[in-house]
């Protein structure tokens, strides 16, 4: 059974490491120190990782994230990269897979093109699918409540899904599942998209969502 959030895991360290602890990423504020930090946070301090979510946490979040980030470069990629310890409820059977193949997908690609450019990286065959079956979930959840319009996100296939508010105009925004992933969580500017709509919605949703 393909493990596809360990392949992205391994893929994100590489791509840390080769970056370096000071380099930008696509997450507003964070270099790639930061967002090492947050990923072993994340997974070994369940007491401050609520604070991802939760604001009313977001405080002692940041503090112990910003330990964290004082940490050898190496030694947060170790952490990282030997995966949940044992008492982490990402350690707990499947969890990973479930939890964990969008989130590092997005962080490496955050690594990946943050640069100006970035050369194509085709997503292997079977996690293109596992994201595509997670996409409606997410973009229900992290585009459909915030966007003014209709979202039809639909596969060079013709596969497609539709979220958003009913009775709006629709914009339609082509791509493969993974960069239709990336929309859904505010990278659409670093996407390879196509985007088709009445103009004024396009407008409209490039207020609140990055388009290319």
């Amino acid at each position: 059974m393909s493990n596809h959030a360990l392949a992205e895991r391994h893929r994100l360290t590489e791509l840390l490491a080769a970056a370096g602890p000071d380099a930008p990423t696509l997450c507003a504020g964070w270099s790639t120190r930061d967002l090492a930090a947050h990923l072993v946070v994340r997974e070994h301090r369940p007491d401050a990782a609520a604070g991802i979510r939760v604001g009313a946490l977001a405080d002692w979040t940041h503090r112990v994230q910003a330990g964290y980030a004082e940490r050898p470069y190496e030694e947060l990629l170790r952490l990282f990269r030997a995966g949940p310890p044992l008492l982490s409820p990402f350690a707990l059977p499947g969890a990973d897979e479930a939890a964990n193949t969008v989130e590092y997908f997005v962080h490496a690609e955050d690594v990946r093109r943050a640069g100006e450019e970035w050369p194509p990286q085709p997503v292997p065959p079977g996690r293109a699918e596992a994201l595509w079956r997670r996409l409606p979930l997410l973009a229900r959840l992290e585009a459909g409540r915030r966007s003014p319009v209709r979202l039809e996100l639909r596969r060079p296939d013709g596969r497609s899904l539709t979220v958003g508010p009913a009775g709006s105009p629709t914009v339609r925004i082509t791509g493969e599942p993974g960069e239709l992933v990336l929309f859904v969580y505010g990278r659409g500017a670093r996407a390879e998209l196509a985007v088709d709509g009445p103009p004024d919605a396009v407008t409209a949703l490039r207020h609140v969502l990055p388009l290319p």
